[in-house]
């Protein structure tokens, strides 16, 4: 497993969240092998499907182009997954890519479902561009809940993908709940609108999933993860930092 334990020891902040983690019993690992992820999401008991986004087989994710995270517990069980990819977007917009399946998909003529569609109706989503951290595939366990971790990994996660990447947006796709649960809150993320419609087929029945979009901008992640902290945060990990402009 290329990992880095705890990897997070890279600033006082991150330090921080590292300890309490601890403190739960909780221990972090980052990989950047998707089919090694794939494999954790499909052995871990309660952990629903993996997003095709996150699939390597059906949208590979170029080498320093993405990482996931996971949490273990004491008994090195699982208790805590989330996957992170970058898109390119400099020549399109989110809405755009959520739409035409090309978020979910590497080619969706190939690999998409007959009846899968994607309606985004955000209407910030279509100035959402350039280069955009997508988080997404977020479990953790049921004993974990409710103790902070969601605040905790979102910190951790956010700079983490500021400093491999200093994306103009971070963004995610949350339900209803999560909102009224305050959840939202807790991910850090300012900005929220409604109206992003997946519809899926699930074990031959046909889904229809609504979304919230939450978002932030990377000055917003700027202001947070400054210069100094940045350069702190970067990690020693397999792959080199995205540059301006990959694919």
């Amino acid at each position: 497993m290329k990992c880095l334990e705890n990897s997070f020891h890279v600033s006082r902040a991150l330090q921080i969240h590292d300890d309490v983690l601890a403190e739960k019993g909780v221990k972090l690992l980052i990989g950047f092998d998707f089919d090694e992820y794939a494999w954790i999401t499909r052995t871990t008991p309660t952990k629903e499907p993996i997003e095709p986004n996150f699939r390597p087989d059906l949208s590979p994710i170029n080498p320093g182009e993405g990482y996931w995270i996971m949490g273990v517990d004491k008994e090195n069980a699982v208790a805590i997954l989330a996957a992170q990819r970058l898109y390119d977007l400099s020549g399109s917009n989110l809405a755009e890519h959520f739409q035409s399946l090309k978020a979910f998909y590497a080619d969706p003529a190939v690999h998409a479902n007959r009846y899968d569609r994607c309606t985004c109706r955000a209407p910030s989503a279509k100035t959402i561009t350039g280069k955009v951290a997508y988080h997404g595939d977020y479990w953790i366990r049921e004993d974990f809940r409710g103790q902070g971790m969601s605040a905790i990994i979102a910190r951790v996660t956010h700079g983490l993908s500021f400093a491999m990447w200093a994306p103009e947006f971070l963004c995610a796709l949350v339900e209803r709940w999560a909102l009224d649960k305050g959840l939202v809150a807790q991910y850090a993320c300012a900005h929220h609108e409604a109206d992003v419609s997946i519809l899926v087929e699930v074990e031959a029945e046909i889904v229809d999933y609504e979304y919230w979009l939450i978002w932030r901008t990377g000055e917003e992640l700027w202001n947070e993860f400054d210069r100094h902290n940045r350069n702190a945060l970067i990690l020693s990990s397999p792959f080199p930092p995205t540059r301006s402009g990959a694919t």
